[in-house]
């Protein structure tokens, strides 16, 4: 009898990667859906972007997957594995396809949705000038690269495909230690600080008037493109005919005046349609209207998440007396359950007040142990590589590594994926972006594209990076490194980049930990990245002043209360622009935030919205004078005149009058010719 030996075969590795590679691509539309409108997107933006996000996440994936193969050495199935030649084809396809869409695809669609131009000839055109002095300066670097490759390795294919693959690596790279220097500190930092209701409310109310300004300025900004708008709707001849019907759909979007012009600035009427309707005059003008409509749908969107948010903070720090927290009948958007009440109002108190903030301070003691241990092995790993608390985690034996198992997998996927994290959180941290945004069910085109063509760029330096943390010996056996890591170490300066670079890691972490940026801010007048709302409540912690949290919790507080820039309807709704709204609901609205409310006596209240008590934040921050002082002038603020000096109590005598009235135009001033009628002298 002959002994056959049978090769194990992955038939349920290769269910469980069916099965991850759906989920993922289910978890990519509920994304797409969220910040997306799917039905009205086109199908060559959807699909792009559906790649740019899936694939990354694909590549999460296939890097664990990639190291128990390697590993096995033709042993039985001990993990989730797959054939070299399978796992070998996924690598190419995964990093060409993010390759051609980062570098090429989504930098056009960007432009080509945002050219403002109505014929697709017209938009490739700009789109492609737009990238060319982008694409220039990517040549004019692989030119000098390919020279340096040719004298060091000779003039072939292999040394042409490494060369494109080597540039990529380091520009991706670059920008992903930056990020993640930043996400690293930032999300367990901001863990930390969300744990104390207080502050998060104080810093939310210190961001509040920026936020305000910048709605302000968004609607401005969009009131002065529709004048223009409506200028040129006017025009009956002259060029504008020629380009009548564009112009009719620019007017078709533009909508109702709003109901808060009294109270913004006049819009600017310098901008002044010229004389002579050309093409590229309409082009420039659709895309700044564009722009202008997302951009007031980010700072609504970003205004009526932050107002929403202090009034559930402020609602739990109240509850502190009553042990008792009630967040109002109306529907809360932050719910999964709207209609379903699964709490009581004292278990739900201790949700929000004990639970949620510990289960926050413990993962933000673990994150910030996740990120020592990152940083820590990106400065040990090019010194002594076998004290690497990562490498440890996945291959414990270093002398003998053993095949990676499942746990080892887990664990794998768990530190890449915090990574991965870390630099997308960055992005929202380093302000180098422009006006760039993700808002809900309303982000622009040219954004999203540019999201997505980011979270591609980072992801496979990341995973090769990730790679590097690992033994030597374990590193080479894997096909990743086949494919791309002999490609990036083809030169001597590939080698020492790939594990030199990464410790200057240290300078967006300290930066981001010691506020390098304010202080940059302060002496030159500009940042990159600063946690703004910290920063202005140690700098002016009494909050008084422009910019202060007092004014940024008044605006949220005429906000709450229906006279603010927005009309919140109801507790916990959604708020909506009275230009969005129907007719009927627009003077509704406007009636309701024009009218102030009247004490119980005849003199109009001064203050329309009493500012609601914060336990234990004000009285922190003021001394005994500063705090008798500011009692003294609230109460005689607050206190009503008395009945016996109103004006109406007092009547002058008949003979000063001179009639039964007590005007103010009559009296002893009619006596001496004085104005009986504004606007007419009285001659006697």
């Amino acid at each position: 009898m002959f002994s056959v030996s049978v090769s194990p075969i992955s038939v349920g590795s290769n269910i469980f990667f069916t099965f991850a590679l759906c989920s993922i691509s289910a978890l990519v539309l509920l994304l797409l859906r969220r910040f997306l409108t799917l039905r009205a997107t086109p199908a060559y933006l959807i699909l792009p972007i559906f790649l740019a996000l899936a694939l990354p996440a694909s590549v999460v994936l296939l890097v664990p997957i990639d190291l128990a193969s390697s590993s096995r050495n033709g042993s039985g199935p001990k993990a989730i594995w797959l054939p070299d030649r399978m796992v070998l084809v996924f690598w190419r396809i995964a990093y060409w396809l993010i390759f051609v869409l980062t570098w090429v695809i989504l930098p056009l669609l960007g432009e080509y949705i945002d050219s403002g131009y109505r014929e697709p000839r017209a938009r490739i055109i700009y789109s492609l000038r737009q990238n060319a002095r982008y694409q220039l300066i990517v040549l004019c670097c692989a030119t000098v690269g390919l020279i340096y490759v040719s004298i060091q390795n000779g003039f072939d294919f292999i040394s042409i495909k490494g060369l494109v693959m080597a540039l990529a690596y380091v520009w991706g790279l670059v920008l992903a230690i930056y990020l993640m220097g930043h996400g690293l500190v930032s999300i367990p930092r901001n863990l930390f600080r969300n744990a104390n209701v207080s502050g998060r409310l104080r810093r939310i109310q210190a961001h509040a008037p920026k936020v305000h300004d910048r709605l302000m300025d968004a609607v401005n900004e969009l009131e002065s493109l529709e004048s223009q708008v409506n200028q040129l709707q006017q025009r009956k001849t002259g060029t504008a005919r020629d380009f009548q019907d564009w112009i009719e759909e620019l007017g078709e979007g533009t909508g109702a005046s709003d109901v808060r012009a009294p109270i913004l600035e006049s819009p600017d009427t310098a901008s002044t349609v010229p004389s002579v309707i050309t093409e590229r005059y309409l082009a420039d003008l659709t895309r700044r209207l564009q722009r202008a409509r997302h951009m007031k749908a980010r700072f609504v969107d970003e205004w009526d998440r932050l107002v929403q948010t202090a009034a559930d903070l402020q609602t739990i720090i109240n509850s502190a007396a009553s042990k008792k927290l009630d967040f109002g009948t109306t529907t809360r958007r932050s719910s999964l359950f709207p209609r379903v009440k699964l709490l009581t109002p004292y278990m739900r108190y201790q949700v929000h007040s004990n639970i949620i903030p510990s289960v926050r301070l413990i993962f933000g003691a673990v994150f910030a142990g996740a990120s020592v241990c990152i940083i820590w092995s990106e400065l040990i790993k090019s010194v002594a590589p076998q004290i690497s608390i990562i490498s440890l985690t996945i291959v414990p034996n270093w002398k003998d590594p053993k095949p990676v198992g499942f746990g080892g997998q887990v664990t794998a996927s768990a530190w890449l994926l915090y990574m991965c994290s870390a630099a997308l959180v960055g992005v929202n941290d380093a302000k180098v972006w422009g006006n760039r945004a993700l808002v809900r069910r309303n982000t622009y085109g040219e954004s999203a594209c540019w999201y997505a063509s980011l979270v591609a760029r980072l992801t496979v330096p990341i995973a090769y990076n990730f790679l590097t943390f690992l033994p030597k010996d374990f590193r080479r056996n894997t096909t990743f490194y086949e494919f791309l890591g002999k490609l990036i170490n083809l030169t001597r300066l590939g080698k020492g980049f790939d594990f030199i670079f990464p410790m200057f890691i240290l300078l967006p972490v300290c930066g981001t930990f010691f506020n390098w940026y304010g202080r940059i801010k302060n002496i030159f007048g500009f940042a990159l990245a600063e946690d703004e709302e910290l920063h202005d409540v140690e700098n002016n912690p009494s909050g008084y002043g422009l910019g202060g949290w007092r004014e940024g919790r008044d605006l949220i507080d005429r906000e709450l209360n229906g006279f603010g820039s927005l009309a919140v309807s109801s507790r916990g709704t959604r708020s909506t622009w009275a230009s969005d709204l129907s007719p009927g609901n627009s003077r509704a609205s406007s009636s309701s935030r024009q009218r102030v409310p009247q004490s119980e006596s005849s003199e109009p209240a001064r203050r329309t919205v009493a500012a609601p008590t914060v336990i234990d934040a004000e009285e922190e921050d003021e001394n005994f004078f500063q705090s008798f002082a500011h009692r003294v002038r609230n109460t005689f603020e607050t206190t009503n005149t008395p009945q016996w000096l109103q004006r109406d109590q007092l009547r002058l005598p008949r003979w000063m009058s001179g009639d039964n009235t007590t005007t103010e135009e009559g009296g002893v001033n009619r006596l001496f010719g004085g104005r009986a009628v504004p606007g007419r002298l009285r001659l006697g």
